[in-house]
């Protein structure tokens, strides 16, 4: 029976959308275009309340001000006694809790006209209901929603009794039909939105929370803004008496970037003088809501931190991938937290498909951090089976253990080997770019697989770079770098191989001289001539040197300074990753001794003098590892 009314809807299409603006459906681009408002110009015929003006915008190109009403009475359909009321009330939520689609709620208001607070709870259940489903039944349903002839009835009713709904009633009308689709520049909306602004001081924790979940969601526009602004003013009155995490965390999301400084830094105590009630998904949401918010607090996200890795085993892919995303969006890295995170992987493996394994790796990778045992178990993974991995798997595997330079040992050469044979089927279909970037990646690794280079080699002097001129030069560096490993490194191979002159562009210009380290080095050396100093040296047109100190002896020893940023190094390690490391093997190639020089050196210079003395001379052979 309901198939068979469902199957009849369509002929209601006739009547004019009265509610629904001519904005397109948030949530299905493919419902037809819904006509302006019909009803505009006149007042409802029921109503006898007083004139409510709000604004809208058309297009976003003006705004303008509409007429609409506001009734704080009930429908003329509610009366009755109150023990009437109640017995009906009690009986409509029965039938409401058995409706099992938005379809079923309209129907049900059909027969039983919803109350005011009826209509609150029958938007709620439309939105509940669709959350079960499918994405494709729940687009289904919602075209159906919006063809209903009762459903601009129920929005009716929701515009006309807004003044009259207790605070957080209002809020979830708002929340529902704004999550089902009701365009945000519709009449109903904005009138919601408008009457929220009217009881915003009224709102309680939980109905701001609510509240904030909406506006979150929400396009910017005058109404939405102002009542953004009004509820940043309200949570700094209301932050003493919020109790609940969830709603703390909701509230802060909505406050964003734009919250002032001082706002952010009562939010986060009053977080971490909540820290006790923290649950794992609490922990989790916290640091997905510092990340929205652009707001670093190291006290809150240590106690994250540990409640996390308290609970590794409760937690799924999305949450654990958005914890790393977050964190890497805010800078922060917790060696202890990243190293759990990468042994409960690895001990897990087959619980992770490759694609998220290789999200795990990639997310790692922007961190700067090499998961050890995650990085371990997954070569053996590709040792085993590389046939598994598709094109993209393995640009994304090049990349992430190039990049951070990571130290197979004894399954170094299996897996480069799988890694280069796997490609080779992929030869005849792989794009310029592609040969470029696996053949720079596995350079880098000191590993020069014949066919990949003799195929990115032929196709390059057709290839061109991209018009932007910084893929254009990041271009030109790869092919720079393959040229140093090609003449450098003197790998083995069938037929010697070079890189055409035409694609490997000019070098960069010279980079300033570095103040301290030049003050630094001056003194180290001092006035004598026991050695002599260059600064900012070019080597092989591709590598500047900070400096060049040269000692007289048998046969002079020159010295290679080169200053690291941080970023230079895998965190938490004396590692270098990939491009520093390739440069220090090809400066040791040239006869230099690298002597590399951090930040933390140079804090002091009269220290700083002291320790390039000592690595100059007192420790010509020191260098990190690459």
């Amino acid at each position: 029976m309901r198939l068979t009314l469902r199957a009849c809807r369509p002929s209601f299409l006739w009547q004019q959308r009265r509610f629904l603006a001519s904005a397109p459906c948030k949530v299905a681009s493919s419902y037809e275009q819904r006509t302006k408002s019909s009803w505009g110009s006149a007042p409802l015929s029921w109503h006898a309340g007083r004139t409510v003006r709000f604004r809208c915008h058309d297009g976003g190109r003006r705004s303008r001000e509409l007429e609409g009403t506001e009734h704080s009475a009930s429908p003329p359909d509610s009366d009755g006694t109150a023990s009437d009321e109640r017995h009906r009330g009690a009986g409509f939520q029965e039938l409401l809790q058995s409706c099992s689609s938005p379809s079923d709620v309209l129907d049900l208001t059909c027969k039983h006209p919803p109350t005011v607070r009826q209509v609150s709870h029958c938007l709620a259940h439309m939105w509940s209901s669709t959350k079960k489903m499918s994405e494709e039944q729940r687009r289904y349903e919602l075209r159906l929603t919006f063809q209903h002839p009762e459903f601009d009835k129920l929005l009716h009713r929701a515009m006309g009794s807004a003044a009259g709904m207790h605070h957080a009633n209002l809020a979830y009308t708002l929340l529902s039909a704004v999550s089902l689709g009701v365009p945000e520049r519709s009449r109903v909306v904005q009138t919601l939105l408008r009457t929220c602004q009217e009881k915003l001081n009224d709102f309680d924790e939980k109905s701001l929370s609510i509240l904030a979940s909406c506006l979150e969601q929400m396009d910017s526009s005058p109404n939405v803004d102002a009542l953004k602004e009004g509820m940043r003013l309200v949570v700094e009155v209301q932050l003493p008496r919020i109790k609940g995490v969830v709603a703390l965390q909701t509230m802060m999301r909505l406050l964003g970037k734009d919250a002032p400084q001082e706002l952010k830094s009562k939010l986060e105590l009053k977080a971490l003088s909540m820290a006790h009630k923290f649950t794992l998904p609490n922990a989790q949401y916290m640091i997905f809501t510092m990340a929205t918010m652009g707001f670093y607090s190291k006290p809150l996200l240590q106690v994250c931190s540990k409640k996390i890795l308290d609970d590794l085993h409760g937690i799924p892919f999305n949450p654990l991938y958005r914890v790393l995303l977050s964190c890497r969006e805010l800078s922060y890295r917790d060696t202890v937290l990243f190293t759990g995170i990468s042994d409960y992987i690895a001990s897990n493996l087959d619980l992770w498909s490759n694609k998220q394994l290789l999200l795990f790796l990639s997310a790692f990778e922007n961190a700067t951090f090499a998961p050890a045992a995650l990085m371990e178990a997954y070569a053996e993974k590709v040792i085993a089976d590389p046939d598994a991995l598709t094109l993209r798997d393995l640009l994304c595997v090049v990349k992430v253990y190039s990049y951070l330079n990571f130290d197979l040992q004894h399954r170094r050469n299996p897996f480069l080997e799988s890694v280069s044979r796997a490609l080779d089927s992929y030869l005849p279909r792989m794009s310029g770019l592609e040969l470029l970037k696996s053949a720079y990646c596995l350079c880098l690794m000191g590993h020069f697989p014949p066919a990949l280079l003799e195929r990115l080699l032929q196709r390059s002097a057709a290839e061109r770079p991209s018009s932007d001129p910084n893929l254009r030069r990041a271009w030109e560096k790869m092919f720079q770098t393959v040229d140093l490993c090609l003449r450098l490194d003197s790998p083995p191979l069938p037929l010697p191989l070079s890189v055409p002159e035409s694609v490997l562009g000019n070098p960069d210009p010279s980079p300033e001289v570095n103040p301290r380290l030049s003050r630094s080095l001056r003194s180290a050396l001092g006035d004598g001539a026991e050695a002599a100093l260059q600064e900012t040296v070019l080597l092989e047109k591709f590598y500047t040197i900070d400096a060049v100190v040269t000692t007289p002896a048998e046969s002079s020893q020159r010295t290679a300074v080169i200053y690291v940023p941080n970023s230079g190094f895998c965190f938490g390690t004396s590692r270098l990753r990939g491009s520093l490391a390739v440069k220090i093997r090809h400066l040791k190639i040239l006869g230099y001794t690298p002597v590399l020089v951090t930040e933390q050196d140079l804090r002091c210079e009269e220290e700083a003098a002291d320790i390039l003395r000592r690595r100059i001379f007192s420790e010509p052979s020191t260098s990190e590892e690459p």
